[in-house]
């Protein structure tokens, strides 16, 4: 299976502001989502894009 263009995970510090339906992480301030986002991205293979600066997504290109 072969999966493009598919978000792979939310991270934000706003619970609030992520649709249901993909897999939340919620992080308590800002240097924890930055960290998530950046071991979420090796692990998951895929690329961090900040949406605004209370929510990131991991997207596979």
């Amino acid at each position: 299976m072969n999966l493009g263009k598919f978000i792979l995970a939310a991270i934000t510090t706003n619970p609030n502001r992520v649709p249901s339906g993909t897999t939340v992480f919620v992080c308590d301030n800002k240097e924890q989502m930055d960290l998530f986002a950046t071991n979420l991205e090796a692990i998951l293979d895929g690329i961090a894009h900040a949406i605004t600066d209370e929510v990131y997504i991991i997207v596979k290109h």
